[in-house]
């Protein structure tokens, strides 16, 4: 017995109770409280100093879900164009895509799937670097951050 909810919207938020008759030991209910959250991204804004290293985590608000179950992938945008930088999925070590020569060897996942650049570079400056986060095939969690290089 299962209620199969497709197109979910804001709305669909609520109570729904589901409730049948049984012989001989009559009328079962249960009743279940659904909350729809709409997709959401954060933003975030990271400032850091010229040629050291930048850690931006992946989702800032998580504290109790383990992003280590769930694929994810880290994005840097410039432009209006974005490019894969890191695609790890729980089953598989990380898969680096260094085509660019901008990131190079200057990326990698830190601790709890944080984004490392090092060094930072003043062609950083500006670039927003966005993590994904497959929850299901149906929700993603995304946070973006905006870089600001600062040299001394």
């Amino acid at each position: 017995w299962a209620l199969h909810l497709k197109n979910v919207t804001l709305s669909l938020s609520g109570q729904y109770e589901c409730t049948f008759a049984t012989y001989p030991y009559g009328t079962k209910a249960a009743k279940i409280q659904l909350v729809v959250r709409p997709e959401e991204e954060r933003h975030y804004l990271k400032k850091v100093w010229l040629n050291q290293t930048l850690e931006i985590p992946c989702l800032e608000d998580t504290t109790s879900e383990n992003l280590s179950t769930y694929p994810l992938k880290w994005l840097v945008g410039e432009n209006g164009r974005k490019e894969e930088l890191v695609t790890k999925d729980p089953s598989y070590p990380a898969v680096y895509r260094n085509s660019s020569a901008l990131h190079g060897q200057r990326v990698c996942l830190g601790l709890n799937n944080a984004l490392k650049v090092f060094p930072t570079k003043i062609t950083d400056d500006g670039r927003v670097f966005s993590c994904h986060v497959l929850y299901h095939p149906e929700r993603v969690q995304k946070s973006s951050t905006t870089v600001r290089v600062f040299g001394k």
